[in-house]
């Protein structure tokens, strides 16, 4: 008796506010209106990285528990919403950077910078499942960062004297906190606001409070990043 294929599992769509086609305009507009835009030698890497870039942030979306990320079981994403676009920029710029159109990818994010008051660039490796909310003066810096990473306005990651962090899982920068540095941070880590880590190491499972020198680490016992995202979405 042969043996019964798996079934795959049924890959839910991206929903987008507006048509593919209105969103591949709306990016070339808005490079064009703020930098530059020529589709005769744009347009074709533009449009292929626009595709590889959906697909991500659809991947993304789907384990985001946000309700604004998914409505009704199905990945959302509304260019009018400033996470939403942040988040398919980066995605943008970084599949960009991939296939070497590396002028139009640092124009990309340019934008994102000047729309959304971020730095992601693309040289930098975001995970494939992460959110940020309000992500007005944060700056993402060359860090190792694991999956379903959260951040929101404000935060640092970067280094300190050539050293640069390295993040676990579901780590959680609430506002104004900052990572710097030859730091670890274990898996299920939450810094809370204005919190400053340089140069240390964080254990997993803790909630990181203070100032460099001055923290002070608690056991996160409910293990609150979790509830920000679903890792088994297809």
């Amino acid at each position: 008796m042969h043996e019964q294929e798996p079934t795959p599992p049924v890959v839910s769509p991206l929903i987008i506010e507006i048509r593919r086609e209105r969103l591949f305009a709306l990016v070339a507009r808005q490079l064009g209106n703020l930098f530059e835009y020529d589709a005769a030698t744009d347009e074709t890497a533009l449009n292929r990285a626009l595709d590889e870039a959906l697909e991500r942030s659809r991947y993304c979306f789907a384990r985001n528990l946000n309700k604004y990320f998914r409505r009704d079981g199905q990945a959302h994403f509304s260019p009018f919403h400033s996470g939403q676009y942040c988040i398919f920029l980066y995605y943008l710029g970084h599949s960009l950077a991939l296939i070497g159109a590396s002028s139009l990818a640092d124009r990309v994010y340019y934008l994102n910078r000047a729309l959304n008051g971020v730095d992601l660039f693309h040289q930098v490796s975001l995970p494939e499942v992460f959110c940020v909310e309000h992500p007005l003066g944060a700056v993402i810096g060359r860090a190792q960062i694991g999956n379903y990473f959260f951040f929101a306005q404000g935060v640092t990651v970067g280094g300190n004297k050539g050293a640069y962090p390295m993040l676990g899982d579901h780590v959680t920068m609430l506002s104004n906190s900052k990572i710097v540095g030859k730091s670890v941070i274990g898996d299920n880590v939450i810094l809370a606001a204005n919190s400053y880590v340089k140069d240390a190491i964080i254990p997993a499972n803790s909630i990181v409070f203070g100032q460099d020198r001055n923290l002070v680490i608690k056991e996160n016992k409910s293990g609150l990043t979790a509830e920000l995202f679903d890792s088994t979405a297809a």
